[in-house]
């Protein structure tokens, strides 16, 4: 195994593709969420995730652009690699910033970006050992050598990782004892994201049966993903070693292989998974519909003992809560251009934009910045509070809202005929059209478009496909 440079990797993701099979079984999420872990505490990872990312507020967005973003990347087509690898890149070149200590970070710092890949691969082979399908020789190799290949597609080549898989393991044992540090990430994922966190969409509808199952389910998620991290790293971290934690983890990913093996491949691939976590998307929940309806039905006699507060004839919302659920995209108590930019983001991820649109989208955005700062940052500390936003709200100038509006059009109609089509829409917002909001063609006008974007992001007017997309 040798230097590896992004124009050698033709092939490496062919039908033989170890990765490309394991990243489409849902256990591979084990392996994710065990690396996310890793990676937060590389301290200019983590400084970029609290400064930055929407993994908090939004985690269910984030997995499903992270494994869309892994299928683009894994994907035979060269083009579509390439295309998918650039704006990763045009992503992380705008992540930079200062820590708390005052240091410097930076998402394109390449070992930073070689730590991820690593993450992923040993976390990929602690989850095939502790699944009860140790990799051999070979075929660790193989898994490491499309790892490698994944950073020369991000970096145009792959010296930052070692050459060899028996070199690997040295240089991964030298940065869990020299490089990771207990970063504010790692206790935000491990001590408040599992706990807090959100109802993934396929069951938002069901607040109550969510409550239920997630006072069980995130300690739960916690003591397995602490359990599995390396024991040196857990004792530097102070981690807790909770009573039956490691029976209970052996028990998890043992289930996840088992599930694997014997439950039909209708259940278990990547696609079914999407469905999950976007119900329309393709038509409907697939094999997950009759846990969905099921869930509708606990909710339904949960209700009937704890009524919940009827909020359907709701069509507006405060503006302290429209700040908290839509303004606030990265859950720290204040709006900031990383809040704005996760929305630029979402934006472009969705569309898969080309870097001319999404530079004009990121434009779009940072003019409503600009105007949010000139008129709401009283103090001038470079960020809007909740009670600035809230005190100005009414007044607040909407022309950088109409220019992101009609960024937003010009991206979402691809065909360019100045209407936007039930399939350009749903590829926006994974929800059909609303009857009542279209033309009498079935189509949307820019007029119509840009008035409903400006009524939900004034918080005059709910909206399911912009509280989908944003909220």
């Amino acid at each position: 195994m040798t230097h590896t440079t992004a124009e050698e990797t033709a092939d490496v993701f062919g039908p033989d593709s170890i990765l490309r099979g394991l990243v489409n079984e849902p256990r591979w999420a084990l392996a994710v969420t065990r690396a996310t872990v890793l990676e937060a505490a590389h301290p200019q990872i983590g400084a970029a995730l609290i400064g930055n990312s929407t993994f908090v507020t939004h985690p269910w967005r984030r997995l499903r652009n992270t494994l869309v973003s892994t299928q683009r990347i894994l994907d035979p087509d060269q083009h579509v690699r390439g295309r998918e690898t650039a704006r990763l890149n045009r992503l992380h070149a705008r992540i930079a910033g200062t820590d708390p200590q005052g240091r410097h970070y930076d998402a394109m710092d390449a070992e930073a970006r070689a730590w991820v890949v690593a993450t992923l691969f040993e976390s990929a082979v602690t989850m095939y050992r502790l699944t009860g399908e140790a990799l051999d020789g070979p075929a660790m190799e193989q898994l490491y050598t499309e790892f490698r290949t994944i950073l020369a597609l991000l970096e145009g080549d792959s010296d930052r990782l070692p050459a060899t898989l028996q070199e690997f393991w040295p240089y991964y044992d030298h940065m869990i004892h020299h490089r990771l540090e207990s970063t504010e990430a790692v206790r935000v994922i491990l001590y408040r994201l599992f706990a807090n966190v959100p109802a993934p969409p396929l069951l938002r509808g069901h607040p109550a049966v969510w409550a239920v199952g997630r006072a069980v389910a995130g300690p739960a998620a916690a003591a397995i993903t602490i359990a599995s991290l390396p024991e040196n790293l857990c004792r530097r971290f102070a981690l807790p070693d909770l009573p039956g934690a490691r029976t209970l983890m052996h028990g998890a990913y043992l289930a996840s292989g088992l599930s694997t093996r014997l439950l039909p491949d209708s259940w278990m691939n990547a696609g079914s998974f999407m469905r999950l976590l976007d119900p329309d998307h393709s038509g409907g929940a697939g094999p997950w519909e009759s846990i969905w309806r099921k869930a509708g039905q606990a909710a339904a006699m949960f209700r009937l003992i704890t009524p919940a507060p009827d909020e359907v004839g709701q069509t507006s919302l405060s503006a302290d809560r429209f700040f908290a659920e839509v303004l606030d995209q990265t859950g720290d108590g204040h709006l900031a251009w990383p809040d704005l930019a996760a929305m630029a983001r979402e934006i472009a991820t969705r569309l898969d934009l080309d870097e001319q649109n999404e530079e004009r989208l990121y434009n779009a955005y940072a003019a409503w910045w600009r105007e949010l700062q000139t008129n709401l940052d009283a103090d001038g500390d470079g960020r809007v509070t909740r009670q600035e936003y809230a005190a100005s709200a009414p007044s607040l100038p909407s022309s950088g809202l109409i220019k992101i509006a009609g960024v937003l059009f010009d991206v979402t109609d691809v065909d360019d005929d100045q209407l936007i089509d039930a399939q350009e829409y749903q590829k926006l917002f994974r929800t059909a059209f609303h009857r009542d909001l279209t033309g009498s063609a079935g189509t949307y006008s820019r007029s119509a478009f840009v008035r409903q974007f400006l009524s939900f992001m004034s918080g005059q007017q709910r909206s399911t496909a912009y509280d989908s997309l944003l909220s």
